[in-house]
Parts: structure tokens; C-alpha cells; sequence
């Protein structure tokens, strides 16, 4: 325009300045009735602002046609220049008319989207690449080149057109990186083209706008390579993401603690330990950030107070619930490199375990300082310190175990506190099964069966309450999941008394009643989920759905063992038992003969009950026959 303190130009400043105010701040007091208002009239500020300059350009643009600018392909374009078509020079006066077009362009292109308007939106951002299409990208319009692609990046992503999304984003990125890499300095940003030059942001503000836009890429990058199913690369972009956050001090704490504890998830399916603390470390840090947790009282007495005591409860109790899934992960994953093909401790490969570690501490050294941290020097040494108070290596021994098992249940207390039974019941119920599910996997480690058998009874004792008093009629799944986890926690109880009574000359009474008790309550709850298979009328299924198939042969089948387990005297409840663990054995047998493709689910019981099905009937023969004699 013909001069940037002329009266024609303030106007359009401040028709500019009176748009952004209200597209960011009266909008938000719209009515639920008109709920666009602001952002309407924000529109009509924006083509009158259009407009303006597009008559003031066309008068110019005659005395610069023949201006020569660049012949350079554009750095980053989607589609290149097609053939003959000059490119200007980004700073150049056709190169500055068409950024300036082009932010007008952009949000209005924006506005249509935020009213959802998406066609039109889209319309408006391609203009915007269509203006910068014959431009080299240069410091005066790289950040409308980034944030045109991002928001069209979004837009393709919301109609699931995820590959087009990826072209638009992964464009943004090279396009910062190369501008990063010749340039460097702080670019224009969007306002810089229509407010007045003591209005300006500064050099410093304009850099973190521009990171900002970049971090913005990384992020809905990292959303599309997890639709992608490219979770390595969405997992690099979101750290990277993260990691920018936190540098640029550009994050809300509960929300930035939030997004890192679901990041340790991912690493945590990787076994990549050390990454996955890191995460959860952090989290908890940048949490606490958020500020104190408004106390019972000030949240009856104000609203605020309130919902503020309850997010902050929340999103702690579930950065607590990830720090559980950390510490069950890491003993289950040591578990599985311990134990021998019966699933119990493998004491030479324990052993071994423990010499390959020693060789592999100034390695293991090495790694922590190449793996990607979250570098913010006024929260570095408070992430460091609550690393420490838990390893990110599989343990080999029941210490090890034990120390990583305390922390574990710490959290479990924690997340208890906000999921209580009252309001929460699926979740607090999931917390009692991972609960359960440390204890077993602490027993493992045990090597004292009466302490192994006490880790067990803890698990019966959090459980079993629970599976009293829940209604399955609203809550089946979980039903089937505490009657089977019960009844697998009594069955492996019955193991252990069996084991420490194979150690004894004779078993005595009180460890005979005991044994017996354990079988009968395993039986119990196997046979209340084979129950809940049944149909109203009380009719077990001829053909068991997929997610039920095994567990229900297993049940059936640990239902024969346990039978003949049970130690009696009395011969008729001896023959009685028998029948009932060879009617069990058959059914497991049967089922598979009448549907083969269940086979391969249950390839071990299959083979014992076969081999049971054959032997029982001698069994159940000779004590029919020492019956008849006694007679």
C-alpha cells in the first residue's frame, strides 16, 4: 500500500486488530444460540480488509509486471511450478502482495473451518498456496507457507483422508527444516502484514510463534503416523513434540502431563523401560505444576474450586494408573525371561541373567545418555531425582521385584483415592485387578511356598468382596473376569498346599481341610463363569464364541483336575468325584471332536484329557470293585 501510516492503512489495521478480537475473545461469549456471532462478523471484517487490498494491489501490480525475481523452483511446494512460470522472490514487492493476499486468505480460510464450514475453508487456504505458489519461501512468508499446510493437514485428517493429511504436514516440516537450516532467523509472522510497525511483535515473540506453528506440524504428524499404523514414527513425533513444549515453555501442565503418561504406554509395549520412566517422571513433575489440589471445603463453597479439585484429582489418579501399568509391565516382562516351560523360576537362567547384567552396566550407561530426554533445565533435576526412586531394568531376584512391587502399589493407593467404589466402579475395579495382578506376579519370585500362598489369599481377600456384591446383570464382563481370576488364584493355592504336602510323610488333618477348601472354592468360581455362559434357560452353548472359547475349556478342564484332587476317605465320595472329573474331561474331548478348530486353543488340556478320559474309568472300576468286596 501506498504507505504504511496512511489513514487508508491504519483503517485496515484496525479492522484487522478488531477481527482477531473477535475470533479469539468476544466469541467466546456467544450464545448457545448463535454460537458463530463473533465469528461471523469477524468474516465480513476480513473480506472487507480483502477487499481493500486487492483494489489498492491491482493499481500496483501494472507498474511491477515486468519485475524479475528468482527463477528458483519453490522450496517445498507440493505440486513444483509448472513449466515457464516465473517464480518472485518471497521479499520482493509482487513476492510481500502476495503473503499479505495470502493471510487474509488464510484466515479466512480458518474462520470457515471454525464454523464449520469446510469446503469453504478449504477453499480460502488453497487460495493461500495458490498466491504463494510463485514465491520462494523466505523469512517474510515461511510461517504462512507452515501454518496454510498444517491447517490443511487438519482438515484432510478430520475427513480421513489420511494420506493427504501426511503430504500437507510432512511438506510444513521440510519446509521449516531447510528454512532452519539457510536462514535460521526469525521469520515475519502472519500479523506482521497487517498491523502498525509499533505494533509489531517483537523479534523474540515472532520466533516462538514460528516454533510454535512448527510444533503444532510434529504433533498432528504424530497423529496421522498412528493412523497410519506407523506408531515407531508417531511415537518419535510425539516425544519431539513433547520435548518443543516443554523448551519453548508452550504447554498446559495437566494437559502436556497427561499426553507424556500416554507415551510411556507406548514404550512400555516396546519394552523400552528407561524411555517409559522418563515419560512417567516427567509427567508427574509437570503435574504437580498445575498447583495444590483445592481442599473438601473451598470446593463446596465455590464452583471453580470445585472443578479444579476434580480435574486435578483425576488426571492425577490416571498418571498414577500408568505408573502401575510401568511397574506390572516391568515384573511380568521379567517373569517371562525367567521362568522354565511350567512357569516356574528358572534358577540357571536367573543366573545367567544376573552375570550378562554386570557386563552390561557401562552399556546400559551409554543408552541413558543417548536416549531422547526431556531437557528443561528448571525441571531436569526433579524428573532425574523420581526416576530414581524406581529402576527401568528387569529385575532378577525377589529384592528387585519387591522394591519395584512397593512402588506399584503406592500408585495403586493413589489412584484409589479419586476411582473409589462409589462413582467409579469399573475403574476402581480395574485398579484391584492390577492390583491382584502384582501380587501374582511378586509370588513368582518367592521361593517360600507358604509366603507365595499368603501373596495369593491377599489377592482372594481384595477380590472375592467384590465379586460378591457386583450386579451381573450391568456388569457381566467383569463378573466372567473376578470368577475366573479367582478361581485361577485358588487353583494356584491348591498347587502350593499340594506342593508343601508332597513334603510331608503324611499330611495332617488341618492341611487335608485346607487343600480340600481350596479345591471346592476353585471349583466355585469356575463354575459360576461356566454359569455365566449358560443361556436363561440354563443352556450351555453348542458353539462357544471366539473371546470365550479357551477360557471356558480351560475352566472345564481344571474343573476335572480339581475333582480328582479332592482327598476323601469315603469311597462313594471318592466315586462321586471321579464321575464328575470324568464327565468334565469329556466334555473338553467332545467339544473339540465336534468343532476341530478349537483344538489349537487348547492344545496341552486337550492332550491330558484325552489321556485322563482313558485312564479314569480303571480308576473309577477299582474302586467300584473294592466297594462291592467291602460289602
Amino acid at each position: 500500500m501506498a504507505s504504511a501510516n496512511s489513514r487508508e492503512w491504519r483503517a485496515v489495521c484496525e479492522k484487522f486488530r478488531r477481527a482477531q478480537d473477535l475470533s479469539e475473545t468476544e466469541s467466546r461469549k456467544d450464545p448457545e444460540n448463535d454460537p458463530f456471532r463473533s465469528k461471523y462478523k469477524a468474516r465480513e471484517l476480513l473480506k472487507e480488509i480483502y477487499c481493500t487490498l486487492k483494489n489498492v494491489d491491482a493499481d500496483e501490480n501494472d507498474d511491477e509486471e515486468g519485475e524479475a525475481d528468482g527463477q528458483a523452483e519453490q522450496s517445498g511446494s507440493e505440486g513444483g511450478e509448472s513449466g515457464g512460470r516465473r517464480v518472485h522472490s518471497g521479499d520482493s514487492r509482487a513476492g510481500l502482495r502476495a503473503a499479505r493476499l495470502g493471510v487474509i486468505e488464510y484466515y479466512l480460510g480458518v474462520n470457515h473451518i471454525e464454523t464449520e464450514e469446510l469446503s469453504a475453508g478449504e477453499e480460502h487456504l488453497m487460495s493461500c498456496m495458490k498466491l504463494l505458489e510463485r514465491c520462494t519461501v523466505t523469512r517474510e512468508n515461511v510461517s504462512l507457507c507452515i501454518q496454510a499446510r498444517n491447517q490443511l493437514g487438519i482438515l484432510w485428517a478430520g475427513r480421513d483422508e489420511t494420506e493427504k493429511a501426511q503430504g500437507f504436514l510432512e511438506t510444513a516440516e521440510s519446509i521449516y527444516v531447510h528454512y532452519m537450516k539457510e536462514e535460521g532467523q526469525p521469520p515475519l509472522d502472519l500479523v506482521d502484514f497487517l498491523v502498525a510497525e509499533e505494533e509489531a511483535p517483537s523479534q523474540q515473540e515472532r520466533m516462538k510463534r514460528f516454533e510454535m506453528a512448527y510444533t503444532h506440524t510434529l504433533y498432528y504428524l504424530a497423529q496421522v503416523y498412528k493412523n497410519l499404523e506407523q506408531y515407531e514414527r508417531a511415537g518419535q513425533y510425539c516425544h519431539s513434540t513433547l520435548q518443543r513444549q516443554l523448551k519453548f515453555s508452550q504447554f498446559v501442565p495437566l494437559e502436556w502431563a497427561i499426553n507424556a503418561a500416554t507415551l510411556s504406554q507406548y514404550y512400555i509395549t516396546k519394552t523400552r523401560y528407561m524411555e517409559a520412566r522418563h515419560c512417567l517422571a516427567a509427567s508427574s513433575v509437570i503435574a504437580g505444576l498445575a498447583g495444590e489440589v483445592p481442599s473438601e471445603a473451598a470446593a463446596k463453597e465455590s464452583e471453580t474450586e470445585y472443578e479444579k479439585r476434580e480435574q486435578l484429582r483425576q488426571k492425577r489418579a490416571e498418571i498414577a494408573r500408568c505408573w502401575i501399568k510401568y511397574c506390572l509391565n516391568l515384573l511380568q516382562d521379567a517373569k517371562k525371561l525367567l521362568e522354565d516351560n511350567i512357569g516356574e523360576l528358572d534358577l540357571d537362567r536367573q543366573e545367567e541373567l544376573q552375570r550378562a547384567r554386570r557386563d552390561e552396566e557401562e552399556e546400559k550407561e551409554r543408552g541413558r545418555k543417548n536416549a531422547v530426554l526431556f531437557d528443561s533445565g528448571d525441571t531436569f533435576d526433579s524428573i532425574c531425582s523420581l526416576e530414581e526412586k524406581v529402576s527401568c531394568v528387569l529385575p532378577l531376584n525377589f529384592e528387585e521385584a519387591r522394591a519395584i512391587f512397593l512402588v506399584g502399589q503406592g500408585y495403586v493407593a493413589q489412584a484409589k483415592e479419586y476411582f473409589e467404589m462409589d462413582g467409579h466402579v469399573t475403574d476402581h475395579i480395574e485398579i484391584l485387578q492390577d492390583h491382584s495382578a502384582l501380587f501374582k506376579v511378586l509370588a513368582f519370585f518367592e521361593e517360600d511356598l507358604e509366603r507365595r500362598c499368603k501373596m495369593h489369599k491377599r489377592r482372594v481377600d481384595m477380590l472375592e468382596p467384590i465379586c460378591k456384591d457386583l450386579n451381573a446383570q450391568y456388569y457381566l464382563l467383569i463378573c466372567r473376569q473376578l470368577q475366573f481370576e479367582l478361581a485361577e488364584t485358588f487353583y494356584e493355592m491348591m498347587d502350593l498346599k499340594l506342593a508343601v504336602a508332597e513334603k510331608q510323610d503324611q499330611p495332617d488333618t488341618h492341611t487335608i481341610k485346607k487343600f480340600n477348601h481350596l479345591c471346592s472354592a476353585s471349583i466355585k468360581y469356575y463354575q459360576m463363569f461356566l454359569d455365566s455362559v449358560r443361556s436363561p434357560e440354563g443352556k450351555f452353548p453348542e458353539k462357544l464364541e471366539d473371546d470365550l472359547l479357551r477360557p471356558a475349556l480351560v475352566a472345564r478342564f481344571r474343573v476335572a483336575r480339581l475333582q480328582s484332587k479332592i482327598i476323601t476317605t469315603n469311597l462313594d465320595a471318592q466315586l462321586e468325584n471321579l464321575n464328575r472329573s470324568l464327565e468334565s474331561y469329556n466334555f473338553v474331548v467332545q467339544y473339540c471332536e465336534n468343532h476341530p478348530e478349537a483344538k489349537k486353543s487348547v492344545e496341552t488340556e486337550l492332550e491330558l484329557s484325552e489321556e485322563m478320559v482313558s485312564l479314569l474309568p480303571m480308576k473309577i472300576n477299582r474302586i467300584r470293585s473294592k466297594m462291592a468286596s467291602s460289602n
